[in-house]
């Protein structure tokens, strides 16, 4: 996977007015970090926003994709979308997909606390 920190740097740039994420290589791409929970996947030069079953319907509405990839023969989808290309001209619609990618690692990462409680 193509490293390129410049993508990196204009992506995080873009997501200033909500905040900074604390950005994390990982398997030759990026995590993005709010706290401890990962909403944003950055690989091959796209961004990719954390979905679950409540915001996955918005990103299959808007036709976006999932990132996926090969392992030992079989493709493997992650809970990881496309960004919409408008969130790179609208800081409006970037807060708005933001927040939706925050709200579902948050859901995510309460869903394995509760988990590891049992």
């Amino acid at each position: 996977m193509p490293r390129n920190s410049e993508f990196v740097d204009f992506v995080v740039e873009q997501m200033m007015p909500v905040g900074a994420p604390r950005v994390r290589r990982m398997f030759g791409g990026y995590g993005l970090y709010d706290g401890e929970a990962m909403f944003a996947l950055i690989a091959y030069d796209r961004l990719y926003f954390k979905a679950d079953a409540v915001s996955r319907p918005e990103f299959e509405a808007e036709g976006l994709n999932p990132f996926v990839y090969e392992m030992r023969g079989r493709t493997v989808s992650m809970s990881y979308y496309e960004a919409p290309p408008e969130v790179f001209e609208d800081s409006g619609e970037m807060r708005k997909w933001m927040h939706k990618a925050m709200a579902a690692a948050r859901r995510a990462q309460e869903a394995k606390q509760n988990k590891k409680k049992r």
